[in-house]
């Protein structure tokens, strides 16, 4: 008996097998944190380097700026077996699958709609990411593989073939969305090669259409008409084979930019070309191969953070600075989003700084410390003038916030309880609740209203507080919010007094048991699952997470939906 397959996929042991992600928040060091000494109009100081584990950053992110990346580059470990003293790049495969898999799925979601993401990888894993992000992005919205000539020489000792290139692969969110920039060279390309009298470069092309498919009269009557020639004779577009052809332009174009035509009296007699000038070029798409004279190669990369490590053993696998300026000139413009959460040695960070980018970089070793953060500094100063910085007249400016993340929430004590955990404080906390149940954390600047810990709409708001509520401190905090606003609690604790708080007829889904987190004598609730009937409750509930809104007492106490 045979299954019937529904859908193509790439399999592998533990697929199936899913990290259940904490959403943790992320404390900044100020000590660790860099800005210019004096700002500039257009610095941007807002960027993020992140320390930790990648998979919990980039869940970490995901609140604030889901869809709001407009570019991914990634350079991850290749899993080629190889000793990185700075990554564990010789992953069991299915293994390396799955961590590729769980960290391409967030990085999706952080995409703009129009974002792109570019992934760097060799010839050991690189067809198979390429169908796991078939499956993940959809093959639709594959863009290109790029080939990057990563060596300017072959490596004679290599058994079969010397290796010079590694892929890049590139996917957009929504390929309909998407757009890749065309090429504008700063000088003239060499096809440019004739001069006109004012100085300008130009090339010719013929004026009879040619290989289009559509280069006949039959094709289009209204282009087929004589021209005047230099010697007076009239010049129909005659294809070679004797078929009436056509010109490329009306006759009324003809007229108009008579200037741009130049005749050639060749074996066959009289031809019209028409000149394309330099300046006017619309530059051209990107090639699917970056050789390393226009991008760098390893060679290069490795040379720029010597300059850069004096001292400091240099990172093993860095990528040249003109690559990431490539993939940062066809995909975004100064001002968006850029993100790279295997930073490496911080090129990614680097580059988009000096280009007007705002950038976002998370890494888990400790070279987030002796590498990035060094780096980044010179590149601030102004002291960093290798890699693009002369092409980009890079003079220093901006900053960045260096972060950290939090531990998890809850831990356990000795009793094996789940507590949360000691290193959280109230306003950490208080964040940890917002991130946990879909608010933004944005304290009250209003003394008086002290509860507003965080926000989902312009009228829904949470409050998170270790305290034991009475009775009479939730009828205030109710008269507080009033009728037109909602307020979702966190307490240790709330009681009720009997009679005081009838509840109306509701469904059966809408009220619901409390989840508990304790710590030491606090406890926290979080409604989760279950469910209950109406009915008048007394004595004290030990903690929930509640709905409370203003207008009276059949009205104020409201389950978490």
């Amino acid at each position: 008996m045979t299954t019937k397959k529904t859908k193509l996929e790439l399999t592998w042991p533990g697929k199936e097998e899913r990290p259940k992600l904490e959403p943790r928040i992320l404390i900044e060091h100020p000590n660790k944190s860099y800005h210019a000494a004096t700002r500039r109009e257009g610095d941007l100081f807002d960027n993020m380097l992140i320390k930790g584990d990648n998979l919990l950053a980039l869940k970490a992110l995901e609140a604030d700026y889901a869809g709001s990346i407009k570019c991914v580059f990634i350079d991850p470990p290749y899993n080629t077996g190889s000793a990185f003293e700075h990554y564990d790049d010789g992953l069991e495969h299915s293994l390396w699958l799955s961590l590729m898999r769980d960290r391409l799925e967030l990085l999706r979601r952080l995409l703009d709609d129009a974002g792109i993401i570019w992934i760097t990888i060799d010839d050991n894993e690189a067809h198979y990411l390429k169908v796991l992000c078939d499956e993940i992005f959809g093959r639709y919205n594959f863009v290109s593989n790029v080939i990057w000539e990563k060596s300017d020489s072959p490596k004679m000792d290599s058994k079969y073939f010397s290796s010079r290139h590694d892929h890049v692969l590139v996917y957009a969110k929504n390929i309909e969305n998407a757009s890749i920039a065309r090429i504008v060279d700063s000088e003239a390309p060499s096809h440019f090669n004739k001069v006109d009298a004012e100085g300008r470069k130009y090339y010719t092309k013929p004026l009879r259409a040619m290989g289009s498919g559509d280069d006949t009269r039959e094709a289009r009557p209204t282009l087929f008409f004589p021209l005047t020639a230099p010697d007076g004779s009239e010049i129909l577009p005659m294809r070679p084979d004797g078929v009436e052809g056509r010109w490329r332009w009306s006759a009324s174009k003809v007229a108009k930019e008579a200037e741009r035509i130049e005749w050639v009296n060749g074996r066959s007699g009289w031809s019209p070309y028409y000149r394309i000038y330099a300046e006017g070029s619309t530059g051209r798409p990107p090639e699917t191969i970056w050789r390393h004279d226009e991008v760098g190669s390893n060679r290069t990369s490795k040379i720029e953070v010597q300059a850069l490590f004096q001292g400091i053993e240099p990172f093993t696998t860095p990528k040249p600075e003109r690559l990431i300026q490539r993939v940062l000139d066809v995909t975004t413009q100064p001002g968006e989003l850029v993100l790279d959460s295997f930073a490496g040695s911080g090129t990614t960070g680097a580059v988009a700084h000096k280009m007007g980018r705002r950038w976002i970089m998370v890494e888990i070793g400790d070279h987030a410390e002796t590498h990035i953060v060094p780096r980044l500094r010179k590149v601030i100063d102004g002291e960093d003038q290798g890699g693009i910085s002369e092409a980009v007249e890079w003079k220093g400016g901006g900053g960045f916030r260096y972060y950290t993340l939090a531990p998890s929430l809850l831990e356990k004590d000795r009793w094996g309880n789940w507590v949360i955990a000691r290193e959280y404080n109230g306003a950490m906390l208080a964040e940890a609740m917002c991130k946990h149940l879909g608010f933004t954390y944005a304290p009250s600047q209003d003394e008086a209203e002290y509860w507003r810990h965080g926000q989902s709409s312009e009228t829904d708001f949470l409050y998170v507080t270790t305290q034991s509520l009475t009775h009479e401190a939730l009828r205030l905090l109710s008269e507080e919010v009033g009728p037109l606003r909602t307020l979702m609690i966190c307490a240790k604790a709330f009681s009720r007094k009997s009679g005081c708080l009838p509840e109306p007829d509701l469904p059966e889904d809408t009220l619901h048991h409390s989840h508990q987190m304790r710590m030491g004598s606090r406890r926290l609730f979080a409604e989760r699952g279950g469910s209950a009937r109406s009915g008048t409750r007394t004595g004290r509930q030990r903690g929930a997470a509640f709905r409370c809104r203003g207008g009276g007492p059949s009205q104020w106490l409201r389950p978490i939906p």
